[in-house]
C-alpha cells in the first residue's frame, strides 16, 4: 500500500503553485529491444553510471531515467503483440523550453562522449527514439505532492502507454487517461504529444499521430496493472486509437543492475 501522508494536496493549494510549475516542455523517450547477446546488466550500468549523469551538464536537462521490462512486466501488459511489443528498455529525459536551444548542446555532448570512447556497442537496438511536448499532467490528490513533480517522486514502477491516433486527429478523450489517478496505486499521470520535429536539432522522430502517457505507480505493480488494463481495453474498442504498447515498466535498483532485467 501507499504511504499516507499528511496535510492538502499541491495541486489544491495556490499558494504552492504560485512558486513555480516546473521548467518541462518536453520529453525524449528512447525505447530498445533487450540485448541480443545478453549484456542488459553491462547496458544499465553504464547508462546509470556515465552516460545519464553527464546529461545534467546541459542546463535545459531537467530529469532522466529508465525503466526495463522483466517478465512479470511482460505478463501484466494489457497489450500483447502491439507493434512495439519487443521493447524492454526505454529512457526519459525531461527537457526545459526553448525545446530546440535546450537540445543542440545534448546532441553536442554525445559527439564529445563518442570522440573519447564513452559511447559503447554494448547499447541494445533502439525501435523507436522520439521527441514529444508535455500537453498535460495530472496527480492524485492522495499523493501530496502536486502533478508538476511527479516525475520526481519515487515511483514503485510506472505505466507506458503509447498510441496511435486514427487519421492524426487530435484526441478529445484525454479525461479517460487523466482518470487513471482515481485508482488506487496511480499517483499521478503525464501525457505527451508527437508532432515536434520543428523544434528538433537531430531530426528524432516525432509522429504526430502518436502520444504517450507515463503513469506512476505507488503500490503493487501487479495489482495495478491488472486495474489499469480493462480501463484502457474499454478506452481501445471501436475508438480510433490503436494501441501500440501498454504495460509496466521497472526503475532500476542502482548498484543491483542485474536485479531487474528483460530475461
Amino acid at each position: 500500500m501507499a504511504e499516507h501522508l499528511a496535510g492538502g494536496p499541491s495541486d489544491e493549494t495556490p499558494a504552492i503553485l504560485r512558486t513555480g510549475r516546473g521548467p518541462v516542455a518536453a520529453a525524449v523517450f528512447g525505447m530498445s529491444v533487450r540485448s541480443p547477446t545478453g549484456d542488459d546488466a553491462a547496458y544499465i550500468k553504464w547508462h546509470l553510471l556515465d552516460h545519464l549523469p553527464e546529461q545534467y551538464r546541459v542546463g535545459g536537462i531537467r530529469h532522466g531515467v529508465r525503466w526495463v521490462s522483466t517478465p512479470d512486466c511482460r505478463q501484466a501488459r494489457a497489450l500483447q503483440g502491439g507493434a512495439l511489443d519487443a521493447v524492454d528498455h526505454v529512457v526519459n529525459y525531461l527537457v526545459a523550453p526553448p525545446v530546440r536551444e535546450s537540445l543542440e548542446p545534448a546532441h553536442q555532448l554525445m559527439v564529445a562522449l563518442d570522440d573519447v570512447g564513452r559511447m559503447p556497442s554494448i547499447r541494445p537496438p533502439q525501435i523507436h527514439v522520439g521527441l514529444y511536448e508535455l500537453v498535460g499532467k495530472t496527480a492524485a490528490p492522495r499523493a501530496v505532492a502536486g502533478a508538476d513533480v511527479m516525475p520526481w517522486r519515487p515511483a514503485r514502477a510506472v505505466y507506458l502507454i503509447v498510441e496511435q491516433l486514427a487519421h492524426e486527429a487530435a484526441d478529445d478523450r484525454a479525461a479517460e487517461l487523466d482518470a487513471l489517478v482515481t485508482l488506487s496505486g496511480v499517483a499521478g499521470v503525464w501525457r505527451y504529444a508527437g508532432g515536434l520535429a520543428d523544434r528538433n536539432p537531430d531530426q528524432v522522430n516525432s509522429p504526430a499521430d502518436v502520444q504517450i502517457t507515463v503513469c506512476y505507480l505507488d503500490e503493487d505493480m501487479t495489482g495495478t496493472s491488472a486495474a489499469v488494463a480493462p480501463l484502457l481495453r474499454r478506452r481501445w474498442a471501436n475508438s480510433g486509437i490503436e494501441p501500440l504498447l501498454a504495460g509496466p515498466f521497472l526503475p532500476i535498483v542502482p548498484w543491483e543492475w542485474d536485479r531487474n532485467l528483460p530475461a
